[in-house]
């Protein structure tokens, strides 16, 4: 299983954006933006065999969004 962290050459299999969330599935893996990861959550949360979720990252690498 691939647990290393993920950096800005992963990139979102639904976008393209830089993926935060690593799902592993018995049959492969999927990587995900934050926001395509929270949207799919429901669809991957009962069969993945593991959830790397990297979003915390968000916050520390671009900061507090502007209002």
């Amino acid at each position: 299983m691939t647990t290393e962290q993920l950096t800005a050459a992963d990139r979102c299999d639904r976008c393209g954006a830089q993926a935060y969330v690593r799902v592993v599935l018995p049959a492969g893996e999927l990587l995900f933006c934050g926001h395509h990861a929270r949207a799919h959550q429901p669809a991957y949360a009962d069969v993945a065999t593991h959830i790397q979720d990297e979003t915390d990252r968000l916050l520390a690498e671009h900061g507090q969004p502007q209002n």
